[in-house]
């Protein structure tokens, strides 16, 4: 049951501030499709809620000279998913959002609110992840930008301070010869994933794995990294049996609840096959990029 809260609605981000500042038990709402759950689970109970739906100048995706894509932290799911600024190997995010919970939640539900929510069971973040994406968060002493692999501290929480509010999430250009994918493993497919995984590959001229970062969800209590999966397959010629491997030392990285859908072991298992499929997913469109 929902508890009574004094509710608050700036429509600008130099009006947010102050009061995100001086509230000290509040809670930005903007879409509200995850806060409002935890709430009715009595789990959290602020006395004050800020909504910054309307903050439009926090809603956008705009594209730099240098290829570079920001996204504006109000821009709903929907927008992403039907965005033609998306190009090359950045058409992985309207991909992912098609299997983000439903049309109803990707209508309302905002990018920024997913990511600060935290939930490591979360689409965007293993992404985010894979393509070295920044956060940039302010508050009224001004503007900081966080790397998304610093960014999640535990079990639904963040590096944000309390007096903190995403405004932008910067993803740079991928290189060229650079291929990304994401896939998850439910079983209803618009559902939250049991774990899911994002990789992208940049090849050199030779075809020889130039970089690559591994990220998974749902995997740990947040998104992760493959660090030694990837400096396994980094340098190396990549095969289906490289991948089967890197899936084993990915599964030895993780370290994943067991709850409702599914045990700790059976997500070790699905790490293992996730890293193996989307890999070579990555690596075929880094071939044909």
């Amino acid at each position: 049951m929902i508890t009574d809260f004094e509710y608050l609605s700036p429509q600008k981000l130099d009006e947010a501030l102050p009061l995100l500042d001086k509230y000290e038990d509040s809670k930005i709402i903007c879409g509200g499709q995850s806060l409002l759950i935890i709430m009715k689970q009595g789990i959290v109970a602020p006395e004050y809620m800020i909504d910054i739906k309307g903050l439009t100048e926090l809603d956008y995706i705009k594209v730099e000279k240098n290829g570079t894509v920001r996204i504006g932290a109000t821009t709903t799911h929907r927008s992403i998913e039907d965005s033609k600024a998306f190009k090359g190997a950045l058409k992985v995010l309207p991909e992912m959002e098609k299997r983000l919970a439903s049309p109803q939640t990707r209508n309302w539900g905002t990018i920024g609110g997913n990511i600060a929510h935290g939930d490591p069971a979360g689409d965007p973040a293993p992404i985010f992840l894979a393509l070295d994406a920044v956060v940039k968060v302010a508050s009224v002493k001004g503007e900081r930008a966080i790397p998304m692999a610093e960014f999640y501290r535990d079990y639904f929480d963040t590096v944000m301070e309390h007096n903190e509010m995403i405004t932008e999430i910067e993803v740079p250009a991928p290189p060229a010869k650079t291929g990304v994918a994401y896939s998850k493993f439910n079983i209803i497919d618009s559902e939250m994933a049991t774990v899911s995984a994002a990789v992208s590959i940049t090849l050199d001229a030779g075809g020889t794995c130039k970089d690559i970062r591994i990220a998974l969800g749902a995997a740990a209590p947040t998104p992760i990294r493959a660090v030694k999966a990837e400096e396994f397959l980094r340098g190396k010629k990549l095969t289906e049996a490289l991948f089967k491997e890197a899936g084993e030392i990915a599964s030895g990285e993780s370290s994943p609840v067991t709850d409702i859908n599914a045990s700790s072991e059976y997500r070790i298992e699905l790490v293992k096959a996730m890293v193996k499929k989307v890999g070579l997913e990555a690596y075929s469109r880094a071939k044909e990029a």
